[in-house]
């Protein structure tokens, strides 16, 4: 009896994670539709991609089995395609590869944008091409890596099993064969050598193919001069049009058209897998033998197929036949590397390299050489999200010595180095000692989630202690933050200095500054008071402790008991004011009624809120001391949480209005306000004054907070007030100058133009969303700000939303598009952009720090949001390309027409409302 080869694989039915595909790009090209037959066809005219090839489109994808739908589809996110249409975005389908039948298959449709729909259209979107991909191999076996899948132009895929809109095609021999040496064999032969190579290539990709590099090179660059290496060459795709087309040909009378691929083919990638994974059916116990007896006389003759036997090989266990769940069916699929920390091969091959280069005194006297000085400098200009590969790490390692004279290379060496070797990290810690001053920037860095070494930590909180307080309170929310990474012992009954530097560091720049200590303080309760499940126990009770030894360390100071009294009355102020809050938003009453009822509160003098005695420094702000509020310029807004504007009697003899809500979390305005503070300070170091006035806010709850209540009017509320160009006007009624640009002052013009810019810019790249003309406010003195940041990072409730809000009204305010001063709002944006993206390490770690802060639109992909924030800067391009790039921004939000109909709805609603 021949002796079987041992196999490994792995079933269907066990494999529990959700189905999963990935959208590539789509390459191809076709005839542009004559302008002629555009003008004589409205319906074309509008539709994306016969207004450019590289239109946006958005796919869905959708499992479908036995001609039926088995999921609802899923489709990718608003990508804008500049030079080639690129997805790379990971799709997840509601349904696990467990439960997928045989005839499983993807029903993939590439969908384009038209306002005017039309047949099979999907809202505003008709199908540009449409593809069906099994999921299952004549063979059974799980599709896996990356697939080309030929496109249908103008259909939807349809998933049925008889699928007109096939992925694959095979050639088919017999049909349209042509002699040798005719140029139809000629096509015939190039496809079947096409087919080969493809067959190659995905083996090589997948690594059954060992890797040779100079070799590879080689063939790559021969498979490219042969024509192969693109969809637009693709004479396989020829072939098979011209095998269908004999297909048709050949059988006239045949009820079902052949369907004939476009020139378009869409490349995708499906999961891989360690091992084959072969189509397993649910297997079903057989019936007790007691049930069996009750059959009827036609059924006594069935009979229950015996188990076959299966051939297991090395590393393939069978669980024991008694295990009552798997009942002798159930097999273990052995992988050696489920739990490992490290591929052993990998580790093996860096313990030897750096054994070489880890005590060596060779090595402090290593230079690289001109090539590899390349290699290392290219290497240091890498973004914070930037991952190295295993030979990277080896070189900053093997030039550790003379990398310590260079600041931005401190963090690459960092993550270089294996800390889990207990010997390598002693020595990474010595070389870590020898390096120069770091960048603030590089710091906050090191103090992330991906830092967890002490000696590193503290070697970044060294860098922060040369920071004054002003440039200590642009980063200290993300400073209390980063304290959740830090090893505090709850439990401990040791000071928390003893366990964290920069917990030390925070808690002794806070007891010496009443500012930086009044921000702490409400950083800190916020985090105590945040009981959600993404927060954690042990979170609390870090946050817990290191309020508790920072009252500790106030008893020690000189005036440090004052200051704690004065946190004290800060809270209980704060309670007040929550406590007439929550009233007037519960009461069901007019907005007059509930005005009164917040005018007598405050005009009590039980609450202690209409005489201060001594003057509070206000939490919103510090540097105001507050003597007692106003009653009777108190406002409650007509909304649904109510909020309520007071304004407040200061030590100076000036009034602080301002704006207090309960109810909501104000902690995503608070992070983009203190953003905005952020860069508004890094562009005034690069020289340029863009006239920032961001309000200022502070949220004292998970559910309630402050905000600055600057004078302004809504260019809503502008547009209803004085009509067409209604922003000019207003600034003209409050700021008239015969003489000035545009008939206002020069100053004024110039501040609106400077604001604007700011704002566009900044709001681009936080990606904050639901832009409309009721939140973008106009100040008197001609400062522009938006308000309400309820969506960042690219969300937007409306549907086609411009990725940055540049409306008419701004545009026309400035004298329009041909004016002068339209032209320097443009220059203000490419300097401030061109700004940013140089500090944009600085930002990207900032967000990063913010990953695990309960910020709603950052907790819901918090592996994506910092990408999502460096996509914004683009620095994948040169300086010359993005603010190009930022220039078509800028024309296409101008130029939509979606924005402007959104706006007048929006108002005609308010409105109504009103």
């Amino acid at each position: 009896m021949p002796i079987m080869e041992p196999f490994s694989f792995a079933s269907s039915d066990q494999l529990n994670y959700p189905v999963s595909i990935r959208i590539m790009s789509l390459e191809g090209e076709e005839t542009p539709i004559p302008f002629s037959t555009l003008l004589e066809r409205p319906d074309l005219r509008h539709v994306g991609s016969n207004q450019s090839p590289h239109s946006d489109l958005y796919v869905t994808v959708q499992v479908w089995a036995g001609s039926k739908p088995l999921t609802v589809p899923v489709q990718t996110p608003y990508k804008w395609f500049r030079n080639e249409r690129k997805w790379s975005e990971w799709l997840t389908l509601p349904i696990d590869y467990s439960t997928l039948p045989e005839n499983a298959r993807l029903a993939i449709t590439l969908w384009d944008l038209s306002p005017t729909g039309g047949e099979g259209a999907h809202g505003h979107a008709i199908p540009f091409g449409g593809t069906t991909l099994p999921l299952f191999d004549k063979d059974n076996q799980l599709y896996k890596g990356r697939q080309q899948c030929f496109v249908y132009r103008h259909k939807q895929a349809d998933g049925n099993d008889d699928t007109g809109t096939p992925a694959f095609i095979p050639r088919r021999s017999g049909v349209g064969s042509s002699k040798k040496g005719t140029p139809s064999s000629i096509v015939d032969n190039d496809a079947e050598e096409y087919d080969r190579l493809m067959d190659l290539l995905k083996k090589h990709e997948m690594g059954e193919i060992p890797r040779v590099d100079w070799l590879d090179q080689l063939a790559f660059r021969v498979i490219e001069k042969r024509g192969y290496g693109s969809a637009k060459s693709s004479l396989r795709l020829k072939a098979i049009q011209r095998q269908q087309e004999a297909l048709a040909s050949a059988n006239p009378d045949a009820s079902k058209p052949i369907p004939v691929p476009s020139d378009f083919l869409l490349t995708v990638e499906l999961p891989r897998f360690d091992f084959p994974v072969v189509f397993a059916d649910h297997e079903y116990p057989p019936p007790p033998i007691s049930s069996l007896q009750h059959l009827s006389s036609s059924q006594s003759g069935l009979m229950v197929k015996p188990t076959p036997d299966i051939q297991l090989g090395p590393g393939i266990s069978r669980i024991d036949a008694d295990d009552e769940t798997s009942a002798g069916r159930l097999i273990r699929v052995y992988d050696p590397e489920v739990g490992a920390r490290d591929n052993p091969a990998e580790s093996k091959h860096r313990r030897l390299v750096r054994s070489q280069h880890r005590n060596g005194i060779l090595d402090k006297d290593l230079k690289p050489n001109a090539k590899v000085r390349d290699e290392l400098n290219q290497i240091m200009s890498y973004p914070p999200t930037h991952s190295l590969s295993p030979e990277e790490k080896d070189l900053i390692w093997k030039f550790r010595y003379h990398l310590t004279r260079y600041k931005k290379a401190l963090t690459k060496f960092v993550k270089s180095v294996n800390w889990l070797d207990a010997s390598e990290a002693r020595s990474a810690v010595v070389v870590l000692e020898k390096w120069t001053d770091i960048d603030v920037d590089d710091a906050l860095e090191l103090l992330g989630p991906t830092f967890s070494n002490s000696a590193v930590r503290a070697f970044a909180v060294k860098r922060l202690r040369k920071a004054d307080d002003n440039e200590l309170l642009l980063y200290l929310l993300q400073l209390v933050q980063a304290l959740k990474y830090e090893h505090i012992l709850p439990q401990s009954r040791q000071d928390v200095s003893q366990d964290s530097s920069l917990a030390s560091f925070l808690i002794t720049r806070a007891v010496s500054s009443l500012t930086l200590g009044n921000y702490f303080y409400w950083y800190v309760m916020v985090e105590i008071d945040d009981r959600s499940s993404e927060q954690g126990q042990d979170a609390r009770e870090i946050y817990t402790k290191v309020a508790y030894d920072f009252m500790a360390e106030l008893d020690k100071q000189p005036g440090g008991q004052e200051k704690r009294r004065t946190y004290k009355r800060q809270a209980e102020w704060i309670r007040i004011l929550s406590q007439v809050s929550g009233e007037v938003k519960e009461a069901n009453e007019s907005i007059a009624r509930r005005t009164d009822r917040v005018k007598h509160f405050l005009a009590d003098s039980k609450n202690e809120l209409v005489t201060l005695d001594p003057p509070l420094p206000l939490p919103l702000d510090p540097s105001v001391m507050i003597t007692g509020a106003i009653p009777e310029e108190t406002i409650v807004f007509k909304s649904s949480l109510h909020p309520i504007k007071v304004a407040f009697k200061t030590t100076s003899g000036t009034k602080y209005p301002l704006i207090f809500k309960t109810g909501d979390d104000l902690r995503q305005d608070q992070l983009v306000i203190q953003i905005i503070m952020l860069m508004d300070d890094l562009l005034q170091k690069e020289n340029l004054d863009l006239k920032l006035s961001p309000y200022k806010i502070l949220a004292t709850s998970t559910s309630a907070g402050l905000s600055q209540f600057v004078p302004s009017m809504s260019f809503q509320g502008i547009l209803n007030k004085y009509g067409n160009n209604a922003a000019l006007a207003y600034l003209k009624q409050n700021n008239p100058d015969s003489n000035g640009p545009l008939g206002l002052r020069k100053e004024t013009l110039d501040t609106f133009v400077r604001s604007c810019a700011g704002y566009c810019v900044i709001t681009y790249i936080l990606g904050v969303g639901d832009r409309h003309l009721d939140n973008l406010l106009l100040a008197p003195d001609g400062h522009f700000f938006h308000a309400d940041f309820g969506y960042i990072l690219g969300r937007d409730p409306k549907p086609f939303a411009p990725v940055m809000k540049l409306s008419k009204e701004m545009v026309d305010c400035m004298g329009g598009v041909n004016s002068e001063h339209y032209r320097q709002f443009k220059q203000y944006c490419f300097l401030a952009y061109s700004a940013l993206r140089k500090n944009s390490n600085l930002i990207l770690n900032l967000f990063s720090l913010m990953v695990d802060a309960n910020i709603p639109d950052i907790k819901l992909e918090p592996d994506k949001a910092v990408f999502k924030v460096r996509d914004r800067f683009h620095l994948e391009l040169s300086e010359e390309e993005a603010i190009r790039n930022l220039e078509k921004i800028m024309e296409d939000s101008l130029n939509a027409l979606v924005p402007v109909m959104i706006d007048r709805l929006h108002g005609v609603m308010q409105a109504f409302r009103t």
